[in-house]
């Protein structure tokens, strides 16, 4: 990577700005382990009371480190392989996903008639998940996971399988108590997936996916229960085209994938 951080984003990172989305703090930190300039710029960006917590915590490690009876590299090695496929903070937002699918079956066996509450949201089920797959502020190990090759997208990936084996698994059960066909439901589901993934490279995958849950909602979902009828983007001659699409995303993603290594120009 030829493209510096500007002093913008250098001062933004060191201070843990929160406008910096994933992607753009990934690219920094690569962009930081070949630059002995840009690190020696983030160096003078921290304040001395900064530098002085650091030194105070490398200290402790060391200590306690040194008085460590167990040998530290085995559980270090699990810990990563772990965090790498899934962590805790996915839970909450797996559990809000299923009890909101539970709701979407209550509420289509309460309420005859309207069109069905679980086809409209299958397709943004994996999304709240995918966002905070591989996020900073959501991910107690991002540093250690950071520090290791398989990090960025491989590890976005790794967690979003595992988001998806979750969901699919949801999906299936809701289908069959309310008689909506998996398929339909399965390649929207995929398509908003790697379209989250795709839109990651460019503004953040959690930005994205919130964006995508915002356009859903507005286009999609609140027309179709206005008028209590089922859009013909969720017919069932789509299920088709939604799995070309899936297929055409995914793609686009991969070879999108520099874009968690790419500092974006803007900021």
């Amino acid at each position: 990577m030829n493209t510096h951080p500007s002093l913008t984003q250098i001062d933004g990172y060191a201070a843990g700005d929160p406008g910096l989305d994933e992607a753009e703090v990934w690219a920094v930190e690569v962009h930081l382990e070949d630059c002995a300039d840009c690190r020696a710029r983030l160096a003078a960006s921290t304040t001395a009371d900064a530098r002085s917590l650091i030194d105070r915590v490398a200290m402790n490690l060391d200590r306690e480190l040194a008085l460590s009876p167990v040998p530290a590299g085995r559980i270090r090695s699990w810990s990563v392989l772990r965090q790498r496929w899934f962590v805790g903070t996915l839970l909450p937002w797996l559990a809000m996903t299923a009890a909101v699918l539970a709701c979407a079956v209550l509420l289509g066996e309460l309420w005859v008639g309207m069109p069905s509450l679980v086809l409209l949201i299958a397709p943004l089920a994996p999304l709240p998940g995918v966002a905070v797959a591989w996020h900073r502020r959501a991910d107690p190990a991002w540093e250690l996971i950071a520090a290791t090759p398989a990090a960025g997208l491989t590890t976005l990936l790794r967690r979003t399988a595992g988001v998806l084996a979750f969901v699919i698994p949801a999906l299936a059960v809701a289908g069959a108590r309310t008689g909506v066909s998996l398929a339909l439901m399965l390649a929207p589901c995929l398509a908003f997936t790697a379209a989250t993934l795709l839109l990651g490279t460019l503004i953040g995958v959690r930005r994205a996916a919130l964006g995508l849950v915002a356009a859903w909602t507005i286009v999609v979902i609140a027309p179709s229960l206005a008028i209590a009828r089922i859009p013909a983007v969720l017919a069932m001659e789509s299920a088709g085209i939604w799995a070309a699409a899936a297929v055409v995303l995914t793609v686009a993603a991969f070879f999108r994938a520099d874009g968690f290594r790419r500092l974006s120009q803007h900021g």
